[in-house]
């Protein structure tokens, strides 16, 4: 499943959920965050966006230091936040990705210092709906939360983002439904996020939660849809888990 998009934070929450098992089907367990650049750092929860809260509670810099990859929104839900490379950009309803230096506002990001445990080729003609048995196959596990990095030659590829909101706001779901998609045919792009199981219910969107750039950068945005073609590489990192940030301000 391709992920198509509560309580408000007052103090600093840290959640410490381990997701790196000792050995395949292990139980994942509640854990104080130890240091380490393989746990995701993230600003607010899935479960806080879709309350619905859009209001930003932290700067982006507050958890990407160190980070290479990763995915959110901004202040007002005001367009899609793809981090490749280290670099995040900002996708509006445009579709045109532009660089940010992380000083903006967010209600939700999440990102990883990107190490690769596992890569490999994914079979052609294989939808993006349909990724995450090969992302779960490639980790060896269902559990906790998978960094994931998908990049190649993808027809019927859709982007797509929202417009900003305002108070009093609408349910995520409503505001999705005045989206704007970027139909973009066969292009070459990278597609990045996360795969988050059951036993980490709301912390990030539930299943795959991919946004991707073009390889020239001129389009990106929330995947809504792919089509893998002969080039397509898939690699995934079984992470430690998730630290949680909450309201700053």
């Amino acid at each position: 499943m391709l992920t198509d998009w509560g309580t408000h934070m007052n103090s600093r929450l840290v959640i410490a959920v381990m997701a790196l098992f000792a050995t395949f089907g292990a139980v994942s367990t509640p854990a104080v965050a130890a240091t380490g650049d393989d746990w995701v750092h993230q600003i607010g929860t899935y479960d806080y966006l879709v309350s619905p809260d859009y209001d930003g509670l932290a700067p982006i810099a507050a958890a990407s230091a160190g980070t290479t990859l990763g995915l959110g929104t901004f202040d007002h839900l005001d367009g899609e936040l793809v981090m490749v490379a280290g670099q995040a950009y900002r996708v509006g309803t445009d579709g045109t990705p532009v660089r940010i230096d992380g000083s903006q506002s967010t209600p939700f990001f999440e990102a990883v210092r990107f190490r690769p445990t596992s890569s490999g080729p994914v079979p052609p003609g294989t939808t993006c709906a349909n990724l995450i048995s090969a992302v779960n196959a490639l980790a060896k596990s269902d559990r906790g939360i998978i960094a994931v990095r998908v990049r190649g030659t993808f027809a019927d590829l859709t982007f797509r983002s929202v417009p900003a909101q305002t108070a009093p706001y609408l349910p995520l779901s409503q505001v999705v439904a005045t989206q704007t998609l970027f139909p973009l045919g066969t292009r070459k792009a990278v597609l990045v996020g996360f795969r988050t199981a059951p036993d980490l219910a709301g912390t990030g969107a539930p299943g795959l939660h991919l946004h991707g750039l073009t390889a020239d950068r001129t389009a990106g945005g929330h995947v809504i849809s792919c089509v893998v073609g002969n080039d397509v590489q898939l690699s995934v990192q079984r992470t430690s888990g998730v630290q949680v940030s909450g309201d700053q301000h």
